[in-house]
């Protein structure tokens, strides 16, 4: 399986999916940092990648969405965006409403 099919399988049979510099328990730079947190706040169950465990992933990853940088954000396939934008939907409330629309996952 090619990376970019990776991806796109990942993106498509998850709800939630955050690529992103180191872990969920210990992200690895302060805007993966700062999306975990907001996702965090939130109470949504996400799954995340961290793209420091393969140099193709990281190289991927920005192929695929055409977005120069980590972390990137998948709601039910679709590239929500980077720290910024995450942020600025968080602090307008549009986050909250597009993962509202998400399924609660047990």
């Amino acid at each position: 399986m090619s990376v970019a099919d990776f991806i796109r399988s990942e993106v498509n049979s998850n709800e939630i999916v955050l690529f992103m510099k180191g872990t969920q328990a210990a992200p690895a730079c302060g805007f993966s940092a700062q999306v975990v947190r907001i996702l965090d706040h939130l109470g949504v169950t996400f799954k995340s990648h961290n793209i420091y465990e393969s140099e193709e992933l990281r190289q991927g990853i920005k192929d695929y969405s055409d977005w120069p940088t980590i972390p990137q954000l998948y709601v039910r396939g679709e590239f929500v965006g980077g720290c910024d934008i995450v942020t600025e939907m968080f602090q307008s409330g549009e986050l909250q409403a597009v993962l509202k629309k998400v399924p609660a996952q047990s």
